[in-house]
């Protein structure tokens, strides 16, 4: 996960995040899903099934919370991805949350998979608090992955040599916090806290491993962090690069992920 410095400025650096709809497709195809228990607890904290899902993508999460009975409205400020997410049976408006109108609706929930970094986390908390009905949840998550020590070290000389002031590259230099210690967390904890209208934030974590071979691993590593802002030549000597280091640590790796939910809940009267 990102290092101190970097938690806290991405909400700053959205053009990052609105590169991601450059190949919807690819985005929807390869990013990981969230665990059945993830997404079973969050609805079951919530008073009803109507959620908001705060920067929707393509609706990997909210086709997730729809089969699980939830009703999903998503905000998403890249219109490529809002385009993807309807095509995919959600449905989603163009905005920023910030900026975003809610014309007099309310939800049970305000839900947001691997995207509230990208909001200002006090603003962003207000403004969920205020479409949110008397006992809602602001529940945001995020899968943090934990890159295997061996698999950090081959991938960090890549990036080093070829992309050295990349975000990805920091990513894979500077030592990953504690996981409750972690910036991204920590800024969404102080962001509900500066709201000041709900309950004490708690901190939701459902582990699990997904192994990636080669092949599967370079069709995502496009759609990971500032990749799409790297210039065509470096991208491929970025995925050759890595593709090499994957086939020399025996073509696949284990990745181990903990799906985070920071969730907070409105008082009911």
């Amino acid at each position: 996960m990102a290092n101190a410095k970097l938690g806290g400025e991405l909400h700053r650096q959205r053009g990052t995040a609105e590169n991601y709809g450059i190949d919807a497709e690819r985005y929807d195809r390869t990013r990981p899903r969230y665990p059945e228990a993830l997404v079973t607890r969050i609805l079951q904290a919530c008073p009803g099934a109507g959620l908001l899902d705060v920067g929707v993508g393509t609706g990997i999460e909210a086709r997730q919370f729809q089969a699980a009975g939830g009703t999903v409205l998503g905000v998403e400020p890249d219109a490529r991805m809002a385009e993807f997410a309807r095509a995919q049976g959600t449905e989603t408006e163009v905005a920023r949350f910030e900026d975003w109108e809610p014309q007099g609706r309310r939800f049970d929930g305000v839900i947001s998979g691997q995207a509230w970094h990208w909001v200002d986390a006090a603003v962003g908390a207000a403004k969920a608090a205020s479409v949110l009905r008397p006992g809602g949840l602001l529940a945001p998550f995020w899968n943090v992955a934990e890159t295997p020590e061996e698999v950090r070290e081959a991938f960090r000389d890549i990036y080093v040599e070829v992309v050295p002031d990349a975000l990805a590259t920091r990513a894979y230099t500077m030592p990953n916090p504690p996981l409750n210690a972690s910036p991204l967390l920590t800024r969404t904890v102080d962001g509900i806290r500066q709201a000041g209208v709900f309950g004490e934030p708690e901190q939701w974590e459902f582990a699990w491993d997904h192994v990636y071979d080669k092949d599967e691993w370079l069709d995502q590593l496009p759609t990971l962090g500032d990749h799409g802002q790297f210039p065509p030549e470096k991208l491929d000597r970025v995925v050759a690069g890595v593709g090499a280091a994957i086939d020399a640590l025996g073509g696949s790796f284990t990745m181990k992920y903990t799906a985070v939910v920071v969730a907070a809940t409105l008082p009911a009267a």
